[in-house]
């Protein structure tokens, strides 16, 4: 990702912190060296209905190496402990077996397909 595109969504995300939006996102970093290399956070918090949507972005040099796994689990613990959540959901791109398989081994559960529900780079997805 370039670094100006990282640095937009960091603005973006920062502004979830403030009503009405809410939601928290965290930077994923590379050990040793601390790079960043992706985020991972809770968006769409309805705190009346004890639910929220998790998302996540990991740069490829990191793919393979249980980065986002420890993130998510940390990001769930968060979510269930510190934010009293009922219910945690996810949305996923179809064509990413790599997380779908991942959100499965954290006890995700398939529930159905929501089409261009998404908006990236300019185009629904």
């Amino acid at each position: 990702m370039p670094l100006e595109q990282a640095e937009e969504m960091v603005k973006t995300f920062a502004t979830w912190r403030k009503p009405p939006a809410t939601g928290i996102r965290w930077a994923t970093e590379r050990d040793p060296d601390g790079r960043f290399v992706g985020t991972c956070g809770l968006y769409r918090w309805n705190k009346r209905w004890k639910i929220c949507t998790v998302g996540c972005e990991l740069a490829q040099e990191a793919w393979g190496k249980g980065l986002m796994t420890e993130a998510l689990r940390a990001a769930l613990a968060w979510g269930f402990e510190g934010m009293e959540l009922n219910r945690i959901e996810a949305q996923v791109h179809t064509h990413d077996g790599s997380s779908l398989k991942l959100l499965v081994r954290l006890g995700f559960v398939e529930e159905g397909i929501l089409r261009h529900a998404g908006f990236r780079d300019g185009e629904h997805t």
